[in-house]
């Protein structure tokens, strides 16, 4: 759930610090107050993308910041893994996000630099935003679908059988391509065969090709390395090297030993410096011949150096590269041998995986089948609370010509908001009202399969009133047994019924405007002046004491 909320510089806001509880909290306040801006900084920390013009004028930055707790982090945390990024402490996910005029944006995740696209994943996980233009999304028989397959459980399944048949659709693919493609003539057999034994004679591998690169290195090099060894073991062992001077050096010890014997152990080191300097002038001496290469050898090398050049620079620039294009080849090759064998391998292996997707598109029909009833009959219920005494609402199958990547059927969902009316698909008969309301009753129910923590509505109660909008209050309180529920609302009935109650305010003097935000229900009596303005008028005894009937 959302327990912390910071906003500085959004809009007309200066900086507001929120704290919210679990529940069902409204919005509420005047009509232009700015209401917007907290769902413009919900939005904006779910990864909604913005301008600079929602910057606050007269300064240069704006910022947001959230803090959520989970009570189980596992699936956040597992997300938070998958995108490269800090899991939760203590169930806890910390999200900031700046917007500077002339800065770079910024944006971290429980205090590591991110994305704006890994805040996007993290927002599809704890936000679910439902605005005016959301019941539009009803029309859409994709959408219609998700939300079926969402009841149904079907997240598995499906992604399943669209792994499935996206494998299926790129082997249709090739066959079409190896029917339609040109067949090779002989020179061009030849031309490939040539490109194949080029790759194979120069043994591409990692540890081949890093060893060919380290003799090649060290053979064009080698006049040079010679050299230097030979000047090493001048300096060493030479007739004025660094060994003719340690051995007069050692005499003098040997003669400060037979004064002092307690000098001996120094003796002993000088010796030993000896020793290992005489050591080292033999090594570098046999290092330079390390250096000298036969002729033939260096011919092998040097030839099979330009040819993984030419390749190298013909296939791609790496050793995982050619021996891609290696593969390609031969498998060209292959295919242009035995074509017809190809074709009927390749159409057998797709006709075996239609066989089975077609399997898995009817045990997933069948599973929407078995909800789509009982979806239809709990929306069309809760539908009778929102003010639709005879509404009924039916979710049809309709059967896909041939096999799609949701399956071998879709669904539509028919609606019908009076009696004696036909059912007629929703974007042929509802009003932007009763879409409102059909969206909310679906909603309700798919909580139950919905695991996202915040829910935020907005204006959901638009074109409704009364009784109605008493319902549709009790139904977002209903949610919020299962969600954080947010709701920003015109309407005294809806806000009523929150256990959280916050108003958003606006001051404007000659110079400038300024929004506020703060909670007011601790204070009953603020309370119901709000409610009372909502009403018609906060000073009014009987809009008072309406306020007064709505919070019992």
């Amino acid at each position: 759930m959302l327990q912390y909320l910071k906003i500085k510089n959004l809009a007309l806001l200066d900086e507001v610090t929120l704290e919210l509880d679990t529940g069902f909290t409204a919005v509420t306040g005047e009509t232009g107050a700015g209401k917007s801006v907290l769902l413009g900084a919900l939005g904006l920390l779910s990864g909604a993308r913005t301008d600079k013009t929602m910057i606050r004028q007269g300064t240069d930055q704006l910022d947001v910041e959230a803090a959520l707790y989970f009570e189980d982090s596992a699936e956040m945390d597992a997300l938070l893994t998958a995108t490269g990024l800090p899991s939760c402490e203590e169930g806890v996910l910390l999200l900031q996000r700046s917007i500077h005029r002339k800065k770079m944006p910024r944006v971290q995740i429980n205090g590591s630099m991110a994305t704006l696209t890994q805040l996007q994943r993290l927002g599809e996980a704890w936000v679910d935003f439902h605005g005016p233009g959301e019941p539009q999304k009803l029309f859409q028989e994709r959408r219609q679908l998700e939300m079926l397959d969402l009841y149904a459980g079907n997240a598995d399944s499906l992604a399943t059988y669209q792994a499935g048949y996206r494998i299926w659709r790129a082997a249709l693919k090739e066959i079409d391509a190896l029917e339609s493609g040109d067949r090779l003539d002989q020179d061009e057999i030849d031309f490939v065969r040539k490109q194949i034994n080029k790759i194979d004679s120069v043994a591409v591998s990692e540890d081949s090709i890093e060893e060919l690169e380290r003799i090649y290195t060290r053979m064009s090099s080698g006049q040079e390395l010679v050299a230097l060894a030979a000047e090493c073991v001048e300096g060493l062992s030479g007739d004025q090297g660094l060994s003719e001077t340690l051995s007069m050096l050692v005499g003098r010890y040997e003669s400060l030993v037979a004064l002092d014997t307690d000098s001996e152990p120094l003796l002993e080191r000088a010796r030993s410096l000896l020793i290992e300097l005489e050591d080292l002038g033999d090594e570098t001496g046999r290092l330079s011949s390390d250096f000298e290469f036969d002729a033939e050898s260096a011919e092998a090398t040097a030839e099979r150096m330009n040819l993984w050049q030419e390749v190298r620079r013909k296939y791609g620039g790496s050793v995982e590269a050619v021996l891609v294009k290696r593969e390609e080849l031969a498998q060209k090759l292959a295919v242009q041998g035995d074509i017809e064998g190809v074709l009927k391998r390749r159409r057998a292996a797709a006709a075996k995986q239609a066989q089975r997707l077609h399997k898995q598109a009817a045990t997933l029909r069948k599973a929407r089948e078995q909800v789509a009833k009982v979806l239809a009959e709990k929306a069309a219920a809760l539908l009778k609370a929102l003010g639709f005494k005879k509404a009924r609402l039916e979710i049809e199958m309709v059967d896909e010509a041939e096999l799609q990547e949701c399956g071998n059927c879709r669904c539509a969902f028919l609606f019908a908001p009076n009696a004696g009316q036909e059912l007629l698909p929703l974007n042929k008969i509802a009003s932007s009202g009763e879409t409102a309301r059909v969206m909310l009753a679906l909603k309700t129910v798919l909580a139950e399969a919905d695991a996202t923590p915040l829910l935020v509505f907005d204006e959901v109660d638009a074109n409704v009133g009364g009784e109605v909008g008493r319902s549709v209050g009790a139904e977002l309180s209903r949610l919020s047994g299962r969600h954080q529920v947010l709701c920003v609302t015109h309407l005294p009935q809806v806000a009523s019924l929150a256990q959280n109650h916050f108003v958003v305010t606006k001051a404007q003097d000659d110079d400038s405007t300024t929004v506020s935000i703060g909670p007011i229900h601790e204070s009953r009596d603020i309370r119901l002046g709000e409610l009372a303005r909502m009403l018609g008028d906060r000073h009014s005894e009987s809009a008072r004491a309406h306020a007064e009937e709505l919070l019992a």
